[in-house]
C-alpha cells in the first residue's frame, strides 16, 4: 500500500520561509509525477509546483521566484521549499503523487495524494 505523508507546515510571519517535506512509503518502483496542490478556505484546490520524473518542474505564477519544489529519489521524497512567504499564501497544503509500485494485485500506477499540512502565514 502506497502512503504519502507530509510534515513541514506551521505558523510564520510574513517574509518568512517554510519547508514541506512529502514522503512516500511503500514498494515503490517509480514516482512518475509528484506536485503540490493547495487549498485556501473557501476557494478551489490549486496546483502550486510540478516534479516530473523526466526532471521537468512547473510552478503556477503566483509563486515563481518563491517557492522551489525538490525530491530526494533515495528517500522517495520530495520537498517544497517556500520563501519570502505571503499571508495569501496561507491554506492546506498537499502532496500528489502518480507513484507505479507493487501491491496486493500486481504492478499498479495509480494518484495518491497526502492528508494535507496547514500552513499560516500572518501579516
Amino acid at each position: 500500500q502506497v502512503q504519502l505523508v507530509e510534515s513541514g507546515g506551521g505558523l510564520v510571519q510574513a517574509g518568512g520561509s517554510l519547508r514541506l517535506s512529502c514522503a512516500a512509503s511503500g514498494i515503490i518502483i517509480s514516482i512518475n509525477i509528484m506536485n503540490w496542490y493547495r487549498q485556501a478556505p473557501g476557494k478551489q484546490r490549486e496546483l502550486v509546483a510540478t516534479f516530473t520524473r523526466g526532471g521537468s518542474i512547473e510552478y503556477a505564477d503566483s509563486v515563481k521566484g518563491r517557492f522551489t519544489i525538490s525530491r530526494d529519489n533515495a528517500k522517495n521524497t520530495v520537498y517544497l521549499q517556500m520563501n519570502s512567504l505571503k499571508p495569501e499564501d496561507t491554506a492546506v497544503y498537499y502532496c500528489n503523487g502518480n507513484i507505479t509500485a507493487r501491491q496486493s494485485l500486481g504492478v499498479i500506477r495509480a494518484d495518491y495524494w497526502g492528508q494535507g499540512t496547514q500552513v499560516t502565514v500572518s501579516s
